[in-house]
């Protein structure tokens, strides 16, 4: 797969800068600075590259209906983007998705189908959608989402140009490589640090293996909850990632604590590994940072729990 152009970016940011919030550069501390993308209109920031993907169907093909298969962020914005034009939105979502997900995708008038993991990463991995008489939207590989996605490094670039490194959360890819498709381009010298759970380190085992690499994931981070990289990203991803970076439960969970009581912030897990990350590597080594803090949508149960054991 090849990247998209400089100039392909930003003729998507055209296309979607008035659905989107553009997203502010927030100081944090040490030189790390936070993109929340929790402000989005489904509290994510995979709308960027969903409305993107699904603007440039035809109506022919949207009037067929719309899928896709998440743990429930991709879900979302598919279903908003269904409401959006009108047409079904079909969401084939793991029975263990976050029931706050799994209801917002009802709210935007979507079509949960609940389906064991296994069966969620067979329909991927085997092209089940091929079966269905649906218009698929692939989360990680289809290139019109990776170039919406990639609408969060314009915006980073434009605002704030002493940038020496970005830390973003890694589950399929789409999003650093939008990210950092955009970035490398037009400063070869930010380093590109992907974010792991080390419950689910795909990407980083398939960069130690040189090979797309299948693995045990185990993880409260939900959003990245991918256990392997497609044949098709591991290339791209090998060729603009600097380095992957893998944060523990409690550091997850510490930084979900910090963002709500220092920053005002709801993240989900996953949102919450870039921060964590930053404060992992020495200031020496990551210069002026920023974290995309990349999704809100957490049960509040599990959110609570968190707040209260972090203070102990």
């Amino acid at each position: 797969m090849n990247l998209p152009t400089v100039e392909k970016f930003d003729e998507a940011y055209q296309n979607i800068k008035d659905v989107i919030v553009r997203s502010p550069i927030v100081a944090c501390e040490a030189d790390v600075f936070l993109k929340p993308e929790i402000h989005q209109v489904i509290n994510s920031f995979k709308v960027r590259g969903v409305f993107h993907a699904v603007s440039q169907l035809s109506e022919k093909q949207r009037q067929k209906g719309i899928s896709t298969v998440s743990a429930g962020n991709t879900a979302q914005a598919l279903a908003w983007c269904g409401r959006f034009f009108s047409v079904p939105a079909y969401c084939i979502m793991p029975t263990t998705a976050p029931q706050t997900k799994i209801d917002r995708v009802k709210k935007y008038g979507g079509t949960p189908v609940l389906v064991s993991m296994e069966e969620v990463f067979k329909y991927l991995q085997e092209h089940l959608w091929n079966n269905d008489p649906y218009t698929f939207i692939h989360p990680w590989t289809s290139k019109d989402v990776m170039t919406g996605h990639g609408s969060i490094g314009i915006e980073i670039w434009q605002d704030f140009r002493e940038i020496e490194s970005i830390f973003v959360p890694v589950g399929g890819g789409g999003l650093i490589a939008g990210v950092a498709g955009y970035l490398k381009q037009v400063n070869p010298e930010i380093n590109i640090y992907a974010v792991e759970p080390l419950g689910c380190p795909a990407l980083y085992t398939s960069i130690k293996n040189g090979c797309a690499s299948a693995v045990e994931c185990n993880t409260i981070c939900d959003g990245v909850a991918v256990p392997y990289i497609t044949s098709e990203m591991y290339p791209l991803l090998a060729e603009l990632v600097s380095e992957v970076v893998l944060v523990s439960e409690k550091k997850v969970k510490k930084a979900i604590h910090a963002l709500a009581t220092k920053y005002k912030m709801v993240v989900e897990p996953s949102g919450a590994l870039a921060m964590a990350a930053a404060f992992e590597m020495p200031r020496s080594k990551r210069g002026k940072s920023v974290c995309i803090v990349s999704g809100g949508s957490i049960d509040i149960d599990k959110f609570i729990k968190i707040l209260q054991d972090e203070k102990k």
